[in-house]
């Protein structure tokens, strides 16, 4: 019998598909690398999901989950081909309570969607990654996505107080609960937000909300130069305010916009602030004025406020429209999640300016100043070309060293994956490889969870 023939025996032919658009569609995400799986389960339950798990481990074949495949990282790629499982259509929001402060969802559910059927009960969800209108929450866990309101709410981490979990051999784990504090033995929670698929697979996540904030206001501001708004940033942080979201542009992701938008939507300057607050209403507004004064004196060439979702969201469209102003570009972006401690962000622009000057490609730094987390784009032509490829790597080879030579991170947001593994070896020391090999080994032991990825298992 084929793999297929296999799993519909045991699964059904409904949930099994072989056809090549199925496979098409479920060999890549929105990075570069693409392999096509032998076979896609579409997954509809947590018995689904174990059985499926059971008999690839029983046989060794490797198991590739993913969610809405929206990452940037090639995480999601069956780089091993085997089966790619899919969470995508496990999409029920179980429960959502209000007074435990708590949602119960399965994987698939769209983050977007789960924050406006909290918030139409007056509760906040507060991830809020770039991609929420498409990505999934299963996927936002396995990366530990993050967003612009990481600055004062944190990332998906520290909203997941339970889940249920299938590891590689079938058995279904369920670690934390609905409680908000839970300290009964080791943070497994913790463990598995962030794994990447590599550890097992997510069919129920128990999620934290909290009130949703009345009021909300926003500051748009720009500079003469990309320093003068990095240093804003300090002084606003400096000055004891902790914004929802502070973001931050250049001078080239500006151009770009204004190329794309328009300069009626695009402020003059080659520095960008963009800047939320939330809370209540007569504190809102008040912290709004003051702290426009405060910009305004740091020098700010142009300055906008604006009171009430409707018209904060018209201010934010300009930061949503940026990175398809860089696509329009015509240039194939690559879009780096670096992290560098908050205090280098004017060394970061000016170690972009050099990158450009040595290789020839333009480099678009814009994403969350408030915690340093600045999505660090090259901008190449003819990526498609061999030469252009190895270019952009040894780029990408100085950018990741500095940035780990500054005490940085190599991402954020995005993850390891595929995209990111050649930087692995530097980003971990030889302690921490061996830890997650260890991790690895312990619950994935014959290694059909996302093989090929940068933790090793037995079939890699």
């Amino acid at each position: 019998m084929t793999l297929k023939e296999k799993l519909v025996a045991l699964l059904g032919a409904e949930i099994v598909r072989d056809d090549p658009e199925t496979l098409a569609a479920h060999s890549t995400d929105k990075w570069f690398a693409s392999h096509l799986p032998e076979v896609v389960v579409l997954a509809q339950n947590t018995e689904q999901v174990s059985a499926a798990l059971r008999f690839a481990n029983e046989n060794r074949i490797p198991v590739t989950p993913r969610g809405a495949g929206v990452g940037y990282v090639g995480g999601c790629v069956p780089s091993q081909g085997g089966i790619a499982l899919s969470l995508a259509e496990m999409r029920q929001i179980k429960e959502i309570h209000a007074a435990d402060g708590v949602a119960v969802v399965e994987p698939g559910v769209i983050t977007g969607e789960l924050q406006a059927a909290v918030r139409s009960l007056g509760l906040y969800y507060p991830p809020d990654p770039a991609s929420l209108k498409e990505c999934s929450i299963g996927g936002n866990i396995a990366t530990n996505a993050g967003g612009p309101r990481c600055l004062k709410y944190g990332v998906t981490r520290s909203y997941v107080l339970g889940l249920e979990v299938v590891l590689a051999n079938g058995e279904v784990l369920r670690t934390g609960g609905r409680t908000h504090k839970n300290k009964t033995g080791f943070d497994l929670v913790g463990l598995f937000v962030g794994s990447e698929g590599l550890l097992g697979v997510v069919t129920e996540a128990t999620l934290r909300l909290i009130p949703l904030p009345p009021a909300r206001a926003t500051i748009s501001a720009s500079f003469a130069t990309f320093s003068e708004a990095a240093d804003a940033v300090q002084q606003v942080l400096g000055a004891g305010y902790l914004p929802a979201a502070l973001e931050i542009a250049d001078a080239f992701t500006l151009k770009s916009a204004r190329e794309f938008l328009g300069t009626s939507i695009v402020p003059d300057g080659e520095g960008h602030l963009l800047i939320d607050l939330d809370g209540q209403r007569e504190s809102v507004e008040c912290e709004v004025r003051a702290l426009a004064e405060l910009v305004r004196g740091l020098g700010a060439v142009h300055l906008q406020e604006a009171v009430g979702e409707t018209a904060c969201e018209a201010l934010w469209e300009l930061r949503r429209q940026f990175s398809q102003s860089l696509k329009s570009t015509g240039l194939t972006k690559l879009n780096e999640d670096i992290v560098v401690p908050r205090g280098r962000l004017v060394d970061l622009a000016e170690f972009a300016a050099h990158l450009r000057e040595k290789y020839g490609y333009p480099v678009a730094c814009f994403g969350h100043a408030g915690d340093g987390n600045i999505h660090t784009n090259i901008m190449a032509v003819g990526y498609d070309q061999p030469e252009v490829k190895a270019r952009v790597r040894q780029a990408l080879d100085e950018l990741f060293a500095q940035v780990l030579a500054w005490g940085g991170a190599i991402t954020g947001e995005h993850g390891i994956g595929l995209a990111k593994e050649r930087w692995w070896r530097d980003a971990a020391s030889p302690v921490s490889r061996a830890v997650h090999s260890e991790l690895k080994k312990a619950l994935d032991p014959a290694g059909i969870l996302n093989p090929g990825k940068f933790v090793q298992g037995e079939n890699a």
